[in-house]
């Protein structure tokens, strides 16, 4: 059976701790720090005054050419890792996407969200209605 798709997550909600090890997401974020001898890398945004960082587990997408400060966008599971504060991601897909523009990726993210939201309360009103005529 294959995962679900993974959800777009804001890096500020992917430290937020509501995420469950091994969950598929999506986030992104400029590229501030790369250590190769440990296959790590982190993603840093910048969100309501406070800078927002996530670690990124980057074995399985090695060797890339890093470029430190530019965006990147990353696609991977949650890992909930031992010696890392809190989770990072095990990245599968690790992309340079420099000069996207972040406030209308992040307006795309939520119009996303709510296209969803309401997709499923429709889908959940013809359920009740089926099961009302029945």
């Amino acid at each position: 059976m294959l995962p679900a798709a993974a959800v777009y997550y804001f890096p500020w909600e992917v430290k937020s701790g509501a995420l469950q090890d091994r969950q598929s997401v999506r986030t992104f974020g400029r590229l501030t720090r790369y250590e190769p001898e440990k296959s790590q890398a982190s993603l840093t945004t910048q969100h309501a005054s406070k800078e927002h960082h996530v670690v990124i587990n980057t074995s399985f997408v090695e060797p890339f050419n890093p470029i430190i400060g530019a965006q990147y966008i990353v696609l991977g599971e949650i890992e909930i890792a031992e010696g890392v504060e809190g989770l990072r991601i095990c990245a599968r897909v690790l992309n340079c996407v420099d000069g996207v523009n972040i406030a209308l990726l992040q307006k795309v993210i939520n119009e996303q969200r709510s296209f969803f939201k309401e997709r499923q309360s429709h889908v959940e009103d013809a359920a009740v209605q089926h099961a009302d005529t029945n």
